[in-house]
């Protein structure tokens, strides 16, 4: 079973403060994230560390 840091809350907005926080991705990247993989904090948090590194 996944812990419970490693599950997103079923509020979109708290997800996308959170991967903000934790990325450095903007707003809008982790709003256009959730849109097209859902609530999957796994999968959201590999795309939006890959989208990170692009822009450094």
């Amino acid at each position: 079973m996944a812990d419970e840091q490693d599950r997103a809350p079923n509020n979109p907005e708290i997800v996308v403060r959170r991967l903000v926080k934790e990325t450095g991705i903007t707003e809008e990247q982790a709003r256009e994230l959730i849109f097209f993989l859902g609530l999957q904090w796994p999968s959201l948090l590999r795309e939006a560390k890959a989208l990170a590194a692009k822009q450094r």
